[in-house]
């Protein structure tokens, strides 16, 4: 694969967030904070009724991104930070691109910018990834 500083990562479309889902993680995580089920305890906090995502599901977005693009054991470090809330309901687009390129161990490594992008242009999640380059 021809990977080269500049690339732009092919997108990975959440075309809307699921309330359901977020349930669902909640419940496996055993994470009892109201906010990921319960629309009025959101909109007390401004946001509207509307349920707010875990961050791991926003990271897993990202994972899926990398994953379709480099393969599913690609990754060798990730590092995120959560600036922003995604809700039920929102469209998101993963996204990336390519800062550097380098060998490290044996392995051509690539350093990525990763975020999550509503269509306003609005980033919600935004971190760095460095994923193995496939030959």
């Amino acid at each position: 694969m021809n990977v080269q500083p500049g690339d732009q990562i092919p997108s990975w479309h959440m075309p809307s967030v699921l309330a359901s889902r977020m349930q669902t993680m909640a419940a496996i995580l055993r994470d009892p904070n109201p906010v990921h089920w319960d629309r009025r305890v959101v909109a007390k906090l401004g946001y509207g009724e509307r349920t707010i995502n875990q961050g791991p599901l926003g990271l897993s977005y990202m994972i899926n991104m990398l994953h379709a693009w480099v393969g599913p054991t690609s990754i060798r470090r990730i590092y995120m930070t959560f600036p922003k809330v995604v809700l039920d309901g929102d469209d998101i687009m993963a996204m990336g691109s390519v800062t550097a390129v380098r060998e490290a161990d044996g392995e051509r490594l690539a350093d990525c910018d990763i975020w999550l992008e509503r269509p306003d242009g609005d980033r919600p999640l935004i971190g760095r990834a460095t994923v193995v380059i496939p030959s």
